[in-house]
């Protein structure tokens, strides 16, 4: 939820403090709430927004492997380990938002998410060891990082055709362009927002 984080959505802003919290919806840690530390630019994606989200990927979830590219408030990839995900790595440039994350990690107990202090677009410049099943990408705001964010997955093999693509940008933008047989499979709108999954398609053949 940056550059690599979208806690960073001003880059020059370095002030953290104690700040609200985030509410897991569904899944093992159901109900359970996650402190969030207040920082300029975090924008923790909303619980109607992972509900329908989620809703989306009912049935893609379980032992997967999933990719949190902007992780921020970590909403969308503890949601996706309380529902079953078998690994959760998540990225963060800010130090404090990722020692925060790695914080509510241990809160959870849950081992199976890893937390990267780093710059994404950086970090996902090497080539993946693995693919991953599920990947988020919601970046912060007026920084046009979607475009490419998406270029370095692709050029880097982090992804493959079972990949699941969630996107989350502002509302007045274009889609991204994406690889030929990338298409949307659900999509919605807020106020401010738009959010779609996005799945390969095999070309028909005749």
């Amino acid at each position: 939820m940056s550059k690599s984080s979208k806690a960073s959505k001003r880059p020059n802003s370095r002030s953290t403090r104690p700040g609200g919290v985030i509410r897991i919806i569904g899944g093992d840690w159901r109900g359970r709430k996650l402190p969030v530390l207040e920082l300029n630019g975090l924008r923790p994606t909303s619980d109607r927004v992972r509900e329908t989200l989620f809703n989306w990927l009912q049935f893609e979830i379980a032992g997967k492997r999933c990719l949190d590219v902007f992780a921020g408030s970590g909403a969308l990839g503890f949601e996706a380990k309380s529902r079953g995900a078998a690994e959760v790595l998540m990225f963060e440039k800010s130090e404090a938002v990722a020692s925060q994350l790695r914080q509510n990690s241990q809160l959870l107990k849950a081992e199976a998410i890893k937390v990267q202090a780093t710059d994404s677009l950086q970090y996902l410049a090497h080539k993946a060891e693995k693919t991953f099943d599920l990947v988020f990408i919601d970046p912060p705001f007026n920084q046009h990082l979607v475009q490419s964010t998406l270029d370095t997955l692709f050029e880097n093999a982090w992804i493959n055709h079972q990949t699941w693509l969630y996107i989350e940008q502002e509302k007045k933008l274009d889609w991204p362009t994406l690889p030929n047989g990338w298409q949307i499979y659900r999509e919605k709108t807020t106020s401010q927002t738009r959010f779609a999954l996005w799945h390969y398609v095999e070309p028909s053949q005749f």
